[in-house]
């Protein structure tokens, strides 16, 4: 999904040429050739040029890492098409029509995803294994990886989900803090301690914002029950499982009995961010992108992370929303060797370093998501991000047809809540929404 709510404020800009001059060894492969001869290793590279999309611009990639990518890589001519993510992402369906798209881009992984299986994605799996060592990344690597093995992209950020806590709240109350050891009925049962009404009898503070979109919504507490939107080749809706059921039941339960803020608490509060920093909420699933937020807007809230809480088979579930990038299958064989000689040095440790220094995403180099655990800005808990997402993160079960079904999954969902179909008939009419997607019925 697209990072927070940048979309970045820069008019659509045409295609900027940044030129370099030429350097050594041999262009247009997906990495240089091992070995050779000297007389080999100082001949002037192949000039190529690179068609870079960036999506919300510099705001939502570091000018810094195109810069030193630039400077690094002399021989490839990179022409920079930047634009607010809206516009970007309508202007690219248009390009891939007229086959005019750039060689290089990310949007939301689901959209990468259906590229994929459009024949618009470069598989890179091959290239990963030839280049990388897997296990100097985090499984969020292999976001857009397929059922099949296929790797239709590679992440341009990791957002995660853990459980924030209001320290002041909990103090008042005299609750004890979450810990990491915390399972999903610990929060329903603190929850339940930490809501409090005011003398006429309305509600005044509420234990968790009980939110019902998909990412720290109804996914995180169909997951905790051992339920799953959608079964592990992606091909089959699980949302007639009783345990996925059993997990939309808990979070109708803490809206319908007071015990979790219902939306239109949170409108009147001013929204979750307000909510919860104010202490009309003790606790939020929140996603790592909005500590910059927090630290922007509320510096003086006490609070910290742990991570979301283990689900009832003791298993803990991290939801982690990814953009990623992804080379065009349509582009020259040079230009994809350059577009990865960039996703090289995007996944290496200088650019890796400038994505864990930003706040506003995770790298997905294990290294350079050590380098957190010294920072000074609030959540002091990062780890709760960083070890989460290490011990139990999974994508939101996205596959080709996620931005589709999803929207059907939501639209029950909103009327569950409301209390207008019950929990049970709800789920079984998106199994076969669902289903019907996946099947290509609709």
């Amino acid at each position: 999904m697209k990072k927070g709510s940048s979309a970045g404020i820069l008019l659509l800009a045409g295609a900027m040429t940044l030129a370099a001059c030429s350097s050594s060894s041999s262009g247009g492969s997906s990495s240089p050739s091992p070995g050779g001869s000297a007389a080999a290793s100082t001949a002037p590279k192949k000039q190529v040029t690179l068609k870079l999309g960036l999506p919300g611009s510099y705001e939502v990639t570091s000018k810094e890492i195109i810069d030193g990518f630039i400077a690094e890589h002399p021989h490839i001519k990179v022409e920079i098409q930047e634009a607010p993510w809206g516009d970007f992402t309508s202007k690219i369906a248009t390009q891939i029509a007229g086959n005019t798209m750039p060689d290089i881009w990310f949007q939301e992984n689901a959209t990468i995803l259906s590229y994929g299986k459009r024949g618009v994605a470069e598989d890179l799996a091959p290239y990963i294994a030839k280049d990388l060592k897997a296990d100097d990344y985090i499984d969020g690597l292999f976001s857009a990886k397929t059922p099949e093995g296929k790797v239709w992209g590679v992440p341009h950020g990791i957002n995660p989900v853990a459980l924030a806590y209001n320290k002041t709240v909990f103090q008042k109350a005299g609750v004890p803090l979450p810990t990491d050891d915390w399972t999903f009925n610990d929060l329903i049962e603190a929850s339940k301690k930490l809501t409090a009404k005011d003398a006429s009898g309305k509600p005044s503070q509420f234990g968790f914002i009980g939110s019902y979109s998909i990412t720290n919504g109804w996914f995180p507490w169909i997951k905790q029950a051992g339920g799953s939107a959608l079964d592990d080749t992606k091909t089959k809706s699980r949302f007639d499982d009783p345990k996925t059921i059993a997990g939309l039941t808990q979070l109708y339960d803490g809206l319908k009995n007071g015990y979790f803020a219902d939306i239109d608490f949170v409108k009147a509060s001013g929204g979750e961010l307000e909510a919860f920093s104010s202490g009309k909420a003790a606790m939020y699933f929140m996603q790592y992108s909005l500590q910059v937020n927090m630290n922007k807007n509320f510096p003086d809230a006490d609070w910290d992370t742990v991570k979301i809480p283990k689900g009832a088979d003791g298993k803990r579930y991290v939801p982690m929303v990814a953009n990623s990038w992804l080379i065009s299958s349509r582009a020259s064989q040079d230009a994809k060797g350059a577009a990865w000689e960039f996703l090289k040095y995007y996944l290496g440790d200088k650019a890796q370093a400038i994505v864990a220094q930003s706040g506003s995403t995770l790298p997905v180099k294990k290294s350079a998501n050590a380098l957190l655990n010294d920072s000074k800005t609030k959540p002091l808990n990062k780890k709760a991000f960083t070890d989460g997402i290490a011990e139990g993160g999974v994508t939101l079960d996205e596959n080709a047809t996620w931005s589709e079904w999803r929207i059907l999954v939501q639209q029950v969902v909103n009327e569950i809540i409301k209390g207008n179909v019950k929990v049970e008939d709800g789920a079984k009419d998106i199994h076969k929404k669902v289903q019907d997607v996946l099947d290509g019925k609709k």
